[in-house]
């Protein structure tokens, strides 16, 4: 997910403590663009990503992302990045190969710069 976010030129990065991707919004405060989830049941694994692409943020209000009441919710739209579906698909599908072929690929472009 960071991966995929760094190609819209957006800097994602993990919390300890908390579940997620995070982002600095356009006040500065840390807000949440990216969950990722596992679940086992019955011996059988359940899994999934999801990255706020351009949803409505209003529905966010009622809502307290993974228990952390003192962040918020963002999306790339927020965020000034305009992605269509299927550039933050591609975006995913790259990242995830470049990934698990060589999980140091990722890490040394974020380093660079």
């Amino acid at each position: 997910m960071i991966c995929s976010l760094a190609r819209f030129g957006v800097h994602g990065e993990r919390r300890t403590g908390r579940v997620g991707i995070w982002v600095a919004g356009p006040d500065g405060q840390e807000e949440k663009i990216a969950a990722i989830g596992v679940r086992v049941r019955q011996w059988v694994s359940y899994h999934g990503v999801a990255l706020n692409i351009d949803p409505e943020l209003e529905h966010y209000r009622g809502i307290v992302p993974c228990g952390i009441a003192e962040h918020g919710v963002t999306s790339l739209a927020r965020l000034g990045v305009a992605a269509p579906v299927g550039e933050v698909d591609l975006a995913l599908r790259s990242a995830f190969a470049e990934v698990f072929a060589d999980p140091l690929v990722c890490r040394a472009r974020d380093t660079a710069g």
